[in-house]
């Protein structure tokens, strides 16, 4: 029997992948916790650096993402599986972590659906993508970031209209608003999200985790808080072994062997 949440390595990169094609991979406790795992290996395993979140769409007429939360799940009084003390809902929107993640999406991602994509850190989707927070036309309000991460990607104008109506809003119109980093054709969500991962790779990984952190961080502290963040991260990469891999591999003309130390 397959994983509900499945996770796979390929080189430098893990692909986590949303595994309820049936159920729209709406999110219940098993993708709660698997998807909590999930994120558990790739921060823990030294030779991965970045991690891709995709979702099986197989045999979907109109492909689904993730459709959010498992209403017949919550209707059975199973609510509260649906989060975790780390992570929040699906184990994963408010999850601290380190390494970055891009999410792939082909199909629909609405409601906490929409929120698992906003958690990550970038986006890729195919042109018959779209996305949106359509709570509030239940009558509930996106309870797992969505509120305030959504400005952030699109906009306060462009985020108000798709909360408030709860319409959703493609893939084209997201890129345009700068919320998704890559456009590609449909069933190959992540080949694309695998070349920008691996072009992330070439960087220094500490200095990557580094700098995601301190970006983060901008989105909340103070600039001296920031400052003085900047300069610790700063001097906790210069002091790395992959510093002088670097400087010496541009003095030798040849490419870094980056080790992650």
């Amino acid at each position: 029997m397959a994983n509900i949440v499945e996770y796979e390595v390929r080189g430098k990169v893990a692909i986590i992948t949303l595994n309820r094609p049936e159920a729209r991979n709406a999110v219940n406790g098993d993708v709660a916790s698997g998807l909590e795992a999930a994120i558990d290996k790739l921060e823990a395993d030294s030779n991965v650096w970045i991690g891709i979140l995709a979702a099986n769409t197989a045999g979907q007429e109109r492909p689904v993402f993730c459709a959010g939360a498992d209403l017949k799940a919550i209707n059975s009084g199973q609510a509260a599986a649906l989060n975790t003390k780390r992570g929040g809902f699906g184990g994963f929107v408010y999850r601290e972590r380190k390494k970055p993640v891009i999410a792939a999406v082909d199909g629909l991602a609405t409601a906490g659906g929409c929120e698992l994509v906003l958690a990550c850190d970038m986006l890729v989707a195919t042109t018959r993508s779209a996305f949106g927070l359509a709570e509030a036309t239940r009558n509930l309000i996106a309870g797992a970031g969505g509120l305030f991460r959504l400005p952030r990607a699109i906009g306060r104008a462009a985020a108000m209209e798709a909360i408030l109506t709860g319409e959703p809003f493609s893939a084209q119109r997201a890129y345009e608003l700068g919320m998704v980093n890559k456009l590609v054709e449909p069933n190959t969500v992540v080949d694309g999200a695998l070349d920008l991962a691996h072009r992330v790779c070439k960087a220094a990984p500490l200095a990557v985790w580094a700098s995601r952190k301190i970006v983060l961080a901008s989105e909340t502290e103070s600039d001296q808080v920031l400052i003085e963040m900047t300069n610790k991260e700063f001097g906790a990469v210069l002091s790395s072994e992959d510093t002088k891999e670097g400087l010496t591999a541009f003095i030798e003309k040849r490419p870094p062997n980056w080790q992650g130390k």
